[in-house]
């Protein structure tokens, strides 16, 4: 954690009264967020700009209809109402215990339970409107083809084409829920290796599991192999090759490109990494 701002602290005191905050901490930095952690007791998420106060109501609702979905962890409750402080949104969510595993480090075994966990909740109903955003904005391929391949050093345009063709070739899926963000700090472990709880939903949507698969390749590609099918871990690749899927799912669930340059200079360095 790093040293809390003063004015994250007092949204934090307004929203949770009698609260001490001799604790408190930053979380890394969010893209959308800034979170406040008071261990123990709550995190306080507070809106970057005003796209991400826009959403926050969603989000959520996204957190209340995963907590009556029998799931075998713990999801971050909303503990305060989402709250306008000018123009930052903000709540506190209930804590959840455990810890991350480090880069490179668990099992096939962890990888496969919390895969499993997220893709067999029942997708429909009440969960699947407030998730499935898709007809709100263009779909990820157009994003792909028409904002960022075009904006790509000349070297990796028809590179990035061919990936884009072989994404566009995987089967269709029935959907599943997808969490979106499901690697590193947002999955909570016991010293004793249980699954405690999973946080950060706000990429949640309806889509092909394989690309959770994908995220958990934090844990490193060989236990994601031995976890999942192999059709699976095949489509978890492809989803992969592309931009790199921690990049890609921000193109998907209808959300908007407000900076495809901004896009292009986060992938392009991932790109050079991994080579052609």
């Amino acid at each position: 954690m790093i040293k809390a701002t003063p004015d994250l602290l007092e949204i934090a005191a307004a929203l949770l009264p009698g609260v001490k905050l001799d604790d408190a901490g930053v979380a890394a930095d969010g893209n959308i967020h800034d979170v406040l952690l008071i261990p123990g007791v709550a995190a306080v998420r507070v809106s970057k700009r005003p796209l991400g106060a826009a959403s926050m109501p969603r989000r959520v609702e996204v957190l209340r209809q995963l907590a009556s979905a029998g799931l075998p962890f713990q999801v971050p409750q909303p503990l305060t109402p989402v709250t306008m402080f000018g123009e930052r949104a903000a709540v506190a969510v209930s804590w959840v215990d455990g810890v991350a595993l480090p880069e490179g480090v668990g099992d096939p075994a962890q990888v496969g339970e919390v895969l499993e966990a997220v893709r067999s909740v029942p997708l429909g109903g009440a969960l699947l409107e407030v998730l499935d955003d898709r007809a709100q904005g263009p779909s990820w391929s157009e994003i792909i083809a028409e904002e960022i391949l075009p904006r790509l050093p000349a070297r990796w345009r028809d590179e990035g084409r061919r990936r884009l063709d072989d994404a566009l070739a995987l089967e269709p899926v029935p959907d599943a829920l997808v969490h979106g963000d499901l690697s590193g700090s947002n999955v909570h472990w016991s010293a004793d290796g249980k699954l405690l709880g999973v946080l950060d939903w706000d990429m949640a949507m309806p889509g092909d599991p394989a690309i959770d698969a994908a995220q958990m390749a934090w844990h490193g590609w060989d236990n994601v192999r031995r976890a999942v099918s192999a059709e699976t871990y095949r489509r978890a690749r492809t989803w992969d090759a592309l931009f790199g899927v921690g990049h890609l799912v921000a193109t998907m669930n209808g959300r908007p490109m407000t900076s495809p340059d901004g896009f292009v200079a986060a992938i392009v360095p991932w790109l050079e990494a991994t080579g052609s």
